[in-house]
């Protein structure tokens, strides 16, 4: 399983945490000259880097072309990286994923190609399995905090309802996903804020 970078909260406090560590997202040290080295995508990658970058205020670095990663924060809860393709549904099935919530929209998954019917069609197909969209701007502190009421009290209904494991996902699997899985961790789990943000941390590789 491989595992993402660390998770920077800068998006719900309002501030940035900086790291002086660049970092795949399967918490693997790489150098540019390796980056250049992968297989096509590399550049699309590159660029979303550089941008959550900027925006995050943390070296943080995704790799798309390496395929989906993530982390079981708890039992029950995973954060991860997005889906690519329906055959993503049956690895995440084989560890009992029951829910999977995207918080994508549709320019992320345009801008790495991704089929998002394609995934929902096969989540229907499965019958064991839920595909849920609950949408959230990347990069954009303002709209997260705004829509995080929502979008956990969707993510409790759905985890409520379906049981088994509940995979929690944005395009990297390193902002807006530890965000919410924090937030439901806080408001639903009954974590103290500090104790489930330093379990994130450490889940993640921070």
């Amino acid at each position: 399983m491989r595992r993402p970078s660390p998770l920077n909260l800068a998006m719900v406090r309002g501030g940035s945490r900086r790291s002086n560590t660049v970092k795949t997202a399967s918490g693997t040290s790489t150098s540019s000259a390796e980056n250049s080295a992968l297989e096509p995508g590399a550049d699309k990658s590159d660029t979303y880097s550089t941008n959550m970058t900027q925006a995050m205020g943390a070296v943080l670095t995704y790799r798309h072309e390496l395929g989906m990663n993530y982390n079981f924060i708890c039992p029950d809860l995973i954060v991860g990286s997005c889906l690519q393709s329906p055959s993503d549904v049956d690895k995440l099935r084989e560890i009992g994923v029951k829910t999977v919530f995207c918080l994508q929209q549709d320019p992320d998954l345009e801008y790495f190609g991704v089929d998002i019917g394609a995934i929902q069609d096969y989540c229907l197909e499965c019958k064991d399995i839920e595909h849920c969209r609950e949408e959230v701007r990347d990069f954009d502190a303002f709209d997260l905090r705004l829509r995080l009421p929502a979008v956990i009290s969707k993510l409790y209904k759905l985890a409520s309802h379906n049981g088994g494991v509940t995979y929690i996902h944005c395009t990297a699997g390193l902002g807006r996903a530890p965000a919410v899985a924090l937030a439901y961790m806080f408001w639903i789990l009954g974590y103290n804020l500090n104790e489930g943000h330093q379990l994130l941390q450490v889940v993640l590789g921070g």
